[in-house]
């Protein structure tokens, strides 16, 4: 990410797709969680989420929020770590969890 690139409006990305770095679809930023003593932003919002990745999330939660320190890139579009390997070995834990149970 360009640090030293003209500063925008946040507000600015609200309404933007994020993707992975693999080109997957996440969802699209509906808000952002700031932390207002440091005047910087924690976390993107995402709504219109990617339904094979966040069905449980999808179906429960109005949306998912990304650590915006996961955050790659901003442009036309947002790019973010490729999260969904972590996302499914994490069900991957939790289905073993709840079959142990």
């Amino acid at each position: 990410m360009d640090r030293d690139a003209a500063p925008q409006e946040i507000t600015s990305l609200v309404g933007r797709e994020v993707y992975t770095s693999n080109g997957v679809f996440l969802g699209e930023v509906e808000d952002l969680r700031l932390e207002l003593d440091r005047q910087q932003v924690t976390g993107l919002a995402l709504h219109q989420l990617n339904r094979e990745l966040f069905a449980t999330e999808a179906a429960s939660a109005r949306g998912v929020i990304v650590p915006y320190r996961w955050v790659q890139s901003v442009g036309d579009v947002i790019i973010v770590s490729d999260i969904v390997e972590h996302i499914q070995r994490q069900k991957e834990v939790d289905d073993e969890t709840e079959a142990h149970a």
